[in-house]
């Protein structure tokens, strides 16, 4: 098949960018003709199997974000400021980008603004995937971009979404959507696997050394993550990780508030505009790296006795929380949205005695205290255990080529 995705953003990063450049790796590797459109200038630093990429010239350079993020070349700017005639020319110079490279087997593409409306002014048939961060960020409460939305899913052939809570958002926000499959994102079980600490640590330090230089940009790793990492984790210590966006929706502050009274080491990976904040109220035993990409997480998740994903606002699915799962660092999630869902993935695979040890209150972080100490508390056998559990629960339900797979049905 040939195969068009579209994605309005870059592949660095976390949630839809992590999401398109597997599922073109997947397809890519499966035999396909993928040619994935972004804003990715720089797609050599991806495995992206054998896709090509076509980066699209923006209208004065004008990119509608539900989040606000620096983009290098680009002026971010909240889709619901976006005027009509700013968000018509966004839509016809990347249905301009998409008609040039057909003919296609399919048109893919991502969030239902402003994918559904690119897809749509294709003029041919299209599928969608929901995220979910649109919904909740830009269109809720926006009567003109909700009824936007829904008409431009009703010329969709397909719209996915990744959970059932998304399901309910998108009916919730849009209305009556016809044609909506569920199929939750994937990891990538082949990268996020068992290792034991000594090799996990040394993969990790050879791959922080091969980071190109920061130069002030918070896309890429702090520089000297080699050498603060190989102290900050040379004994083997408890160890907690969060990585993600740093934005105040994402519960780092909660997860800090947690960790003033465990003494235990915690890393926190991840860019964004509250990074300063928590920095300045972290605990002491805290190390900031800056993003670090798949190739890093790999080999730091299994050093990590705990991942804990805090998040306090609603979330399409918990793809990291999958991922620490695959890797052996057993995940603690706050209890709602699409993180529930993981959750209860996880406890249908836990021994019933460590079913509690998967989820906390939402933004409790008493409950999150007395979780953490639990786990970090448990025996080397039970460890292990609940690690082996935990992957099983993502083989079983969650790995790319399912997932792939699935999206072409």
């Amino acid at each position: 098949m040939r195969i068009l995705i579209w994605h309005g953003y870059l592949l660095a990063g976390t949630g839809s960018n992590v999401y398109t450049r597997a599922l073109a790796r997947e397809w890519s590797n499966a035999g396909h003709d993928v040619v994935v459109v972004s804003q990715e200038r720089e797609p050599e630093q991806y495995d992206l199997g054998g896709a090509q990429t076509v980066a699209v010239d923006l209208p004065g350079g004008l990119l509608p974000v539900f989040v606000m993020d620096r983009y290098a070349g680009l002026k971010p700017k909240f889709l619901q400021d976006f005027s009509d005639n700013e968000k018509r020319a966004y839509v016809d110079a990347n249905a301009a980008a998409l008609r040039e490279l057909l003919p296609a087997d399919l048109v893919f593409a991502n969030h239902v603004l402003m994918g559904g409306p690119v897809g749509a002014a294709t003029g041919v048939p299209f599928r969608l995937k929901v995220h979910g961060s649109e919904l909740e960020y830009s269109m809720r409460g926006r009567p003109e971009l909700e009824a936007w939305g829904r008409a431009s899913l009703a010329q969709a052939e397909a719209t996915y979404v990744g959970s059932h809570h998304i399901r309910d958002v998108l009916e919730d926000v849009v209305g009556h959507v016809e044609r909506v499959y569920e199929v939750p994102p994937g990891v990538d079980v082949d990268e996020f696997v068992l290792q034991d600490r000594d090799e996990a640590l040394a993969d990790l330090l050879r791959e922080a050394r091969d980071d190109p230089p920061n130069n002030g940009n918070e896309r890429l790793p702090d520089d000297g993550n080699a050498e603060r990492l190989a102290a900050f984790l040379s004994s083997d210590e408890p160890t907690v990780v969060y990585f993600g966006k740093l934005i105040e929706e994402k519960g780092v502050q909660i997860l800090l508030e947690a960790m003033r009274d465990l003494d235990v080491r915690l890393v926190v990976v991840g860019f964004g505009p509250y990074r300063a904040t928590l920095e300045a109220t972290a605990p002491r035993r805290t190390l900031f790296t800056g993003p670090l990409e798949h190739r890093h997480l790999v080999h730091l998740l299994p050093l990590a006795d705990v991942t804990v994903v805090p998040s306090i606002f609603p979330e399409a699915f918990g793809m990291v929380a999958a991922e620490a799962a695959a890797a052996g660092s057993p995940p603690l999630v706050a209890r709602h949205s699409g993180l529930a869902e993981v959750a209860a993935g996880l406890e249908e695979e836990y021994p019933e005695r460590f079913r509690h040890l998967a989820s906390f209150e939402t933004g409790d972080a008493a409950d999150l205290a007395r979780k953490l100490a639990e786990l970090l508390a448990l025996s080397p056998a039970d460890r292990d255990e609940l690690k082996r559990a935990g992957r099983k629960a993502v083989l079983d339900r969650w790995s790319w080529a399912s997932v792939a797979q699935r999206l072409l049905a």
